[in-house]
Order: C-alpha cells, then structure tokens, then sequence
C-alpha cells in the first residue's frame, strides 16, 4: 500500500494556499520525499506527512523552486536529533547545490548520502522493497522525471511448499521473497503480479521517453504549467507542458489517473486547464496542497482478493 500527499502544486513562486513543488510517498514506515520547495515543512504537518519517516529526497533539478526548502528542511532534522543518514538523489549538479546548502543549515548530526543519476538516468533501490527510476525530462536545465515501483511477488503456492517439504516456519519469509532455510522464494511463488507505480513528471515538456515510462501508471503527476494552449509555444521554449498535453499524454500512456501539477503563479482558477485535460483524458484531476490517495494492489483474481 502507497500513500501519496501532493505537499505543494505551484510553480515559480508561492500563493497563498498553493506551495511549490513537493510530493509525498509512504510505503508503510518509509517516506520518500520529490522536489522540497517552499512551505513543504509546513504542508508536511498541515497534512499528515511524517517527515520523521524520511528516508529519500529526490531532486528533480536545481531550480528554486523545487529546492528551496532543502535548508530549512535538513536544520530541522538536525534539531530535532536525527541521526539515521539521508539519502539525497538528483541529476549531475548534485554535489555542487548540496555542499551550498549545507553551508546555509550548517553541520549536520547525521550523514547525507549522495546519489548522482548520470545523464539523468539510472535506478536506485529504496527501503521498503521499492524502487526509483530516473527518466531524463526535457526542460532548460538537466532534470530528472521519476518513476516510483513498489513491486508484488508472485501468488504463494502452499501444494509446491509442502511437495518440498519446506517446514512451515519459513512460508512467511518466502511469501515477502526472502531466502530462508535453504530455500528460494522461486521455490514456491508464480510470477511476479501487477505491482504498484507512481510517476512525478515536473518541468518537463512532453516525451515519448516520459510516456513509456508513464505506461499503465497507477498516478502520473505531471506538469501543467499553462491552462491554455495558446500558451504551447511558451511551453516549448521553457521546457514545460500545458495541461492539455499533460491529458494527451496520460492517455497514451494508459495511466490510470493523472494528477496536474506546477501551475503557473498566473493561473489562479484550474477549472479551465482541467477541462482541457479532461478532454483527452477523464480520469484528470486538479492538483491542490494536500491532495491524497492511497493505493492498494489489485485484487487477486483466482481469489477476489489480495493473496498473501
């Protein structure tokens, strides 16, 4: 089960009621953490965001925007005794912004650990059992989109376990995929089910490289700068998308919800941009401060019901 909190949905600069970039993702006691711009401190306990379960920030590029509240965000930790590491991820720039901000926080009582996706690209596995891909995104500056997959293993086959004569101590382990008394979980699962994946696509035009990587998304977050699509030329130019595009490409992804995200500080009413994105794509819903959603596998269909 994810629990995804949109933290903050503006772009450029804060309004009241709309901070910027941020999204949260919790995989029961893990938090993952993308874009920490202004007022995500205060939207993390506005809305229930713990950020005490932080384990992963993900920077999607340097822009002020989107890392503006990194400082007061890693002060805080500091003061508040954390001791576990930190890992920061982002594309190349990484050392550079953090070794700048910590000379804003100062010294740290717990260690950052660094993760560079060189090109834009690459994986990085995350407590839990997820995962994190990189997609390179088409803006100004080197920018990362990022695809979070929380994977589900194959159904549990109880008649190959006792053929095997596997003592029943070891199905719990075997059933979360782990080697135990000898034996494989290849031993006992099937095939690895239908998984869990949340795409945050931001500062980014469109892409048939985003829209692979959105293919059969549970939630595609993705940029909609510009409401109207008078404004695609705009868009081009500073490598954003507009929320019509943002609706073509969900839809030809085959994503099963699309939340708008990184609106523009000129757009003050999102009805007209989620109109048009809901015109190529219905399940289109207007990103807010605290937008939340809790997803769930899908049911096993042998049984009409999650298998262990």
């Amino acid at each position: 089960m994810l629990r995804v909190v949109l933290l903050g949905c503006g772009g450029t600069r804060p309004l009241p009621g709309r901070a910027l970039a941020a999204l949260w993702v919790q995989n029961a006691g893990h938090g993952l953490l993308i874009d920490c711009g202004e007022g995500t401190q205060v939207a993390a306990v506005r809305f229930g965001a713990s950020l005490y379960k932080l384990d992963t920030l993900l920077l999607t590029h340097y822009h002020g925007d989107h890392l503006f509240g990194v400082p007061g965000l890693l002060q805080t930790m500091g003061a508040l005794g954390r001791t576990g590491p930190l890992t920061v991820a982002g594309p190349p720039g990484l050392d550079g912004v953090l070794d700048a901000i910590l000379t804003l926080c100062g010294p740290l009582p717990f260690a950052l650990r660094r993760h560079t996706f060189a090109e834009g690209r690459g994986t990085l596995a995350l407590p839990g059992g997820g995962q994190v891909q990189a997609v390179p995104a088409v803006h100004r500056v080197p920018c990362c989109s990022y695809v979070y997959t929380l994977p589900r293993a194959g159904r549990f086959d109880p008649d190959r376990a006792r053929a095997a004569g596997i003592p029943l101590q070891y199905w719990k382990d075997l059933q979360l995929g782990r080697e135990a008394g000898g034996f494989a979980p290849g031993d006992v699962l099937g095939a690895p089910r239908r998984g869990l994946r949340v795409v945050y696509a931001t500062d980014t035009g469109p892409s048939d490289a985003l829209r692979d990587a959105a293919a059969g998304a549970d939630l595609l977050c993705m940029d909609a700068t510009y409401a109207d699509d008078a404004d695609a030329p705009k868009a081009r130019l500073y490598g954003h998308a507009t929320c019509a595009e943002a609706g073509a490409l969900a839809a030809e992804a085959g994503a099963r919800r699309l939340w708008l995200v990184h609106y523009s500080a000129a757009v003050t009413d999102p009805a007209p941009g989620l109109a048009a994105a809901r015109a190529r794509f219905a399940g289109a819903e207007a990103g807010s401060d605290g937008l939340e959603l809790t997803l769930t596998f899908d049911p096993d269909p042998l049984q009409g019901k999650d298998a262990p």
